[in-house]
């Protein structure tokens, strides 16, 4: 248990019999009246994000979380199979706890985020930038940097993204796993 003028970034807590990740906390103390934490929470589960006041003083039931790495080995149905790179173990996880399984691509490590209490994998989280090769696009023209004209550009691991017309097959390109953008070209 801890309290609730404790709470900082990243701490997990359980809740109504839900896990909540602490994105975002304000230690408020109004002119009249008792001081309180105001934070934003995020389910673990399906990503929901929920505002919760809390007086200080409160007591909340805190979760301690792992962070190990993982490495992905292949896809089996609806799980990917990866391996806990310190036991050498392989742990099925299902394609809605990982977050950014459009970049994900064989031997890439990911972070995988446990319960300590219980050993069970809340969630995956592939690296904000990776770095992939571009399979498929319409061939680019030299010069076209003028206007923020983008064309769409298939890359190794299936993903669709929008790259600058300039872009041509084969080149590598990096990609933010959070929302699918493309962020610059990657020099060989």
């Amino acid at each position: 248990m801890i309290n609730a003028q404790d709470i900082k970034m990243g701490t997990c807590i359980r809740m109504d019999g839900r896990l909540y990740f602490v994105i975002d906390f304000l230690h408020v103390k109004p002119g009249k009246g008792n001081t309180f934490m105001r934070t934003k929470l995020k389910d673990v589960v399906d990503g929901r994000v929920l505002e919760r006041r809390f007086n200080i003083g409160e007591k909340l039931e805190d979760v301690r979380v792992e962070r190990r790495p993982y490495q992905f080995l292949y896809k089996e149905g609806n799980d990917y199979i990866f391996m806990n790179q310190e036991t050498y173990e392989q742990a099925p996880i299902a394609h809605d706890l990982i977050t950014g399984v459009d970049f994900l691509k064989e031997e890439m490590v990911v972070e995988v985020v446990s319960d300590a209490s219980t050993e069970t994998i809340l969630f995956a989280e592939v690296p904000v930038k990776v770095q992939l090769k571009v399979t498929y696009t319409e061939p680019g023209l030299k010069g076209d940097t003028a206007t923020n004209a983008t064309k769409p550009a298939k890359v190794e691991t299936g993903a669709e993204v929008r790259v600058p017309l300039f872009i041509n097959e084969g080149e590598i390109i990096e990609i933010d796993t959070r929302d699918g953008s493309y962020q610059g070209r990657v020099k060989a």
